[in-house]
Formats: structure tokens, sequence, C-alpha cells
């Protein structure tokens, strides 16, 4: 036969357990804390970002051609491979006196441009702040430099240029995000350690627990008297008489 239990018995059960359950809770969030505050190096991001704009030629003449900002905007995708290349960042590399390769660097770079957009963003990620403030500006640099002799381009020019700023918050870890996440985590591990508790628990509380155990139903019950009821029924008592 198959156990059922009802939604009352499931609240008994947390209701039983609730010091366990927000118990754990408490301490994965102060773990995650913890993790979060003096284990877990900080990540800071810096961003430039740089127009991919007609050829210095072509903005001479007063008619706009829709076909050459349409093969400006196509190129950008040539422009996102060429920026992540060796041939741009060792040049970054050595002028800021990094000991890094070019596929390290590329692993902190994300570049990136909206749809039918010729403004491009270069994003990178570091665990310096001012560091990856260089990065960004001197991979757009060295970019907007080499770009002329690697494809006979002319058409970049730079909107901003990435600074470390006065909030230089880290990007990560978020320790509002790891401790919402360690809470729920707290609570679904509490929880579910709760019911498993509960399921090992196979000692006699109620008279039902007798009668699966049994197989047999229950004549009689015998109540437990304490002291102090003892006390109060003979004063009841001696009221009476």
């Amino acid at each position: 036969m198959e156990e059922t239990i009802s939604l009352k018995e499931i609240f008994e059960v947390l209701k039983k357990r609730m010091w366990l359950i927000l118990g754990l809770a408490a301490g994965a969030a102060v773990i995650s804390a913890l993790i979060t505050i003096f284990l877990i190096t900080p990540t800071y991001e810096a961003s430039s970002q740089f127009i991919v704009n007609q050829s210095q030629s072509q903005n001479q003449n007063a008619a706009v051609d829709i076909n050459e900002i349409r093969s400006n905007v196509e190129l950008i995708n040539t422009y996102n491979v060429v920026i992540k290349s060796p041939a741009i960042l060792d040049e970054v590399a050595d002028e800021l006196g990094l000991s890094l390769t070019s596929d390290e660097l590329a692993e902190k770079l994300e570049v990136s441009s909206a749809e039918q957009s010729q403004v491009v963003n270069v994003t990178v990620t570091d665990h310096s702040m001012q560091r990856a403030t260089d990065i960004a500006n001197t991979t757009v640099d060295v970019f907007k430099e080499q770009i002329p002799q690697l494809m006979n381009a002319d058409n970049v020019k730079v909107l901003s240029a990435a600074n470390v700023g006065t909030d230089s918050s880290p990007v990560s870890p978020s320790i509002a995000l790891n401790l919402t996440i360690a809470l729920v985590v707290g609570l679904m591990i509490g929880v579910g350690l709760s019911f498993l508790l509960e399921y090992l628990d196979n000692t006699v509380k109620t008279e039902e627990d007798i009668e699966d155990f049994l197989g047999m139903p229950v004549l009689g019950v015998v109540s437990t008297i304490s002291d102090n009821d003892m006390a109060a029924r003979g004063r009841t008592q001696k009221k009476h008489k």
C-alpha cells in the first residue's frame, strides 16, 4: 500500500525542523560571504569605443553612399577578429610590458557591436582596474595605427577611451548574488535533510504509528501525569471536600 503525506504533515515536518533549516541557510550565507570577500579575487572591467566611418577620401564628398556604410558595417566582423589577433595583441603586450601571450590577452578581451551599428566596443576584464583600462586603450590605439597597413583602411575613429573613474567597483564577484544563491541552496538542503531525517526516524510517537507497526487497533491509551498535574488534582479534591 502506497504511503501518502498530507499538506499538514509537510508543514509539521518543516515546523519541527525549522531551526535546522534556518541554521543551514545562515551557515551557507556566512560561508559564501567569507569566500566571496576573502578568497575570490575581484575582477574589474574597462571599455573603449571606436566607430567605423567612411574612408577619409569618401568623407570629402557631400553625398553619403549607403553602400559604403553597409560595407563598413560588414567590415566590423573582420575588425573584431583582427583586434584579437597576435598582430595587434603582441604589440599591446610589448607597449605595456605585460608578460602575457596574445592568447592570454585575447581571453581578457570582448569585442562587440550592436546589430547594424558602426560602433564597436572593446571591453577588457582584469583583476586590476588600472591594467584593464590600459589594455583597452592601448588595444584600440594599436588597432587604429595598424589597420591601415593590415587592410589598407583609414576609417577608424576612437569615440571614447577607457578610464579608471571615481567609481571603480569590481564587476565580480557579486556579494549580493552569491549570498542569495547560498541562502537558496542552504534552504533547499535544510528542507531536504529535514524530510530525510523524518523518513529515517522509525520511533513510535502516536497511536497511528502503533497501528501501522503492529497492524492492530489501539484499544486504550495510558496518559502521562506530571507532578504538577497531580498537585493540581489534589488541590481540586480538597476544595470539593
